[in-house]
């Protein structure tokens, strides 16, 4: 998987590419705690993202523990259908804050 940063206005965008499983997981999960802490917000762009296990799930509820303890925020966009599918069955789309694209995720921070 491949993560791409990129500042937009006062959010950080990263962009992640690939499957979110348990080979891939540890590396996003070397990077975000501290990004959110640098970060007011914090946007995940995963359009582009045919995959997400348990492992990715629990490296994003992390993300979103550590935007809670730090005062932060933390948003999802771009979740195709059958990942939203797998946000919705384990109940993780009450825990975040999910816009449909980029774009609509920036107004959702003003």
């Amino acid at each position: 998987m491949e993560i791409g940063e990129e500042t937009k206005g006062a959010a950080l965008l990263l962009t992640l590419n690939g499957r979110l499983d348990s080979n891939t997981a540890p590396g996003l999960e070397a990077v975000l705690p501290a990004r959110i802490e640098q970060q007011e917000t914090t946007i995940i762009d995963l359009s582009h993202v045919s995959y997400v296990s348990s492992a990715g799930l629990r490296v994003l509820l992390k993300g979103a523990k550590t935007a809670r303890a730090t005062h932060r925020h933390l948003i999802l966009s771009g979740l195709s259908a059958s990942v939203r599918e797998v946000f919705d069955i384990s109940g993780f789309s009450s825990i975040f804050a999910i816009e449909p694209d980029i774009d609509a995720a920036l107004r959702a921070v003003g």
